[in-house]
């Protein structure tokens, strides 16, 4: 079982993209704080169903569900299916995200696409679906996980920056649409974070070389956005809205 707390009991938290790395953290940190939970995957279908089964094990309302976010009727039938199972949305986390390295001039239309659907389009659909409810009750929470580079930018990630610069404006404008309602929307913008992503893009060396770059001398863990997501998802955090939270470190790229 989960240790007793409850702050997040009130809350039905749909985590897009929570199979696994930052995404199943974030799962376990809110699901260990009393809040239901909606596992949404695309492809890692068996780490889904592990998680899902982990997370009941220990006395969590859980539901996981597959849906390709970047289309719009898979988006519509995994809100109907949360709200016929578990109820309506009133906390979206949306980690849904993939990596497309490589100079820009070598790129084809279809990578852009493909990291543009996942990673901004998608973030729209489950904004937009999740809204109405939210709207009528005066109360919700939204929290992007976003990048470091898409404030910054990138060489070699000019897709990847784009997307995740896209995402951090779609933040900084739907909560000023939607503030006026209760609801805040934030984004967490992770620097260096040790997951499969960064992993299968770098070598040890090169993983060497970066943790040498970041002031604090290691890289980042999922459960250091987890955390930071369960402050933002909290009561404590109700007059935060808006704000893009670098969460890298010190970490200047």
């Amino acid at each position: 079982m989960f240790p007793q707390s409850n702050e997040l009991e009130a809350y039905i938290c749909l985590i897009a993209g929570g199979s696994r790395g930052i995404g199943a953290a974030i799962a376990r940190a809110v699901a260990a704080r009393g809040a239901s939970v909606i596992i949404n995957y695309r492809s890692s279908e068996l780490e889904a169903l592990r998680l899902a089964r982990e997370l009941r094990e220990k006395g969590a309302g859980v539901l996981a569900i597959r849906a390709d976010l970047s289309r719009e009727n898979e988006v519509e039938r995994m809100f109907t299916r949360i709200e016929a199972e578990m109820g309506n949305v009133n906390a979206l986390v949306y980690n849904a995200g993939i990596s497309q390295r490589g100079l820009l001039i070598e790129c084809s239309e279809e990578q852009w696409d493909r990291v543009m659907d996942t990673n901004l389009k998608g973030a729209f659909l489950c904004c937009r679906r999740a809204l109405p409810y939210m709207i009528r009750e005066r109360f919700g929470r939204i929290i992007n996980i976003a990048s470091v580079l898409g404030i910054t930018g990138a060489s070699y990630e000019s897709i990847y920056s784009s997307a995740k610069g896209g995402l951090i404006a779609l933040t900084r404008s739907l909560a000023q649409e939607v503030g006026p309602s209760g609801i805040t929307v934030n984004a967490i913008a992770p620097g260096p974070i040790f997951t499969d992503m960064l992993r299968e893009e770098l070598d040890e060396d090169e993983m060497a070389d970066l943790t040498r770059e970041i002031p604090v001398g290691r890289l980042g863990c999922p459960k250091d956005v987890a955390a930071a997501c369960v402050f933002l998802l909290g009561r404590e955090a109700s007059f935060i809205n808006g704000h893009i939270l670098s969460l890298d470190g010190g970490w200047k790229p």
